[in-house]
């Protein structure tokens, strides 16, 4: 027994599921995948490879996280998106938590596989994310976009040596509709918080953005997929605040 229970939520991550499990086998002791009402097979891919799915309609990231958290039997949580996996070198730095005994939370650097290429710059790396945390105190918050993990005061985080790879980006335009579904959840949040998407935000931030990710991150070592990034990260700026500008033209 390992004390871990691996929680993730899903919906349509057929092409994902498996890849994501496999290594999971032997590391901890159950694995959770809430699935919301998903028509591509996940729930059966899932349950073949040994994993306890609950179906629920989606209402939130946070939520959605919150109820997966709760149905796990462990001491400790392993969240996971449906599209990463754990590198052989990071199994190895848990195995030796475990051995060690678990002690607070547990930083993961995650690697980006963007449309075939590893991206080590552009802002992308480390994005270091806490995902290996005690069950009790800990909950996500946020309705809207980038949910956020709450821990309990004082808890002691250690980053972990290995990497969660991260297979997110499949095509160019696997990453046009990811745009444009973020920007309307960015649109709204921003939109809730009162704030205001004016011509200098729609027009400067991106130019930043993409100053800001092609040669201060150097993104420009990435190749041509650093430029790519760059690019629609300044597009997906312009979007979220035009989106906001028409919320609130609305009102």
């Amino acid at each position: 027994m390992t004390g871990i229970s691996a929680v993730i939520i899903t919906r349509n991550e057929a092409h994902n599921i498996v890849r994501c499990l496999v290594p999971l086998k032997g590391l901890v002791d159950e694995v959770i995948v809430v699935d919301a009402q998903s028509t591509d097979g996940t729930r059966e891919l899932a349950t073949q490879h040994g994993a306890t799915v609950v179906e629920r309609a989606w209402t939130d990231y946070s939520d959605q996280k919150n109820f997966a958290n709760d149905q796990a039997t462990g001491p400790y949580i392993l969240s996971l998106d449906a599209d990463e996996v754990l590198s052989p070198e990071l199994i190895v730095s848990i195995r030796k938590r475990i051995t060690a005994g678990l002690n607070g939370a547990y930083r993961l650097n995650r690697l980006t596989n963007y449309c075939g290429h590893w991206i080590h710059h552009s802002g992308w790396y480390p994005d270091a994310k806490v995902r290996l945390f005690p069950k009790q105190g800990t909950r996500w918050e946020g309705a809207h976009v980038h949910e956020e993990l709450q821990l309990a005061q004082g808890t002691k985080i250690t980053p972990l040596e290995g990497d969660l790879l991260h297979y997110s980006y499949t095509s160019v335009a696997d990453h046009l509709q990811r745009l444009e579904r973020y920007s309307d959840l960015h649109a709204q949040k921003m939109n809730a918080a009162g704030k205001r998407g004016g011509l200098v935000k729609r027009y400067l931030s991106p130019v930043v953005k993409f100053i800001q990710t092609f040669f201060f991150q150097l993104g420009f070592l990435d190749g041509a997929a650093g430029w790519r990034i760059a690019w629609y990260s300044a597009y997906g700026v312009y979007l979220k605040y035009a989106k906001l500008q028409r919320l609130r033209n609305v009102e």
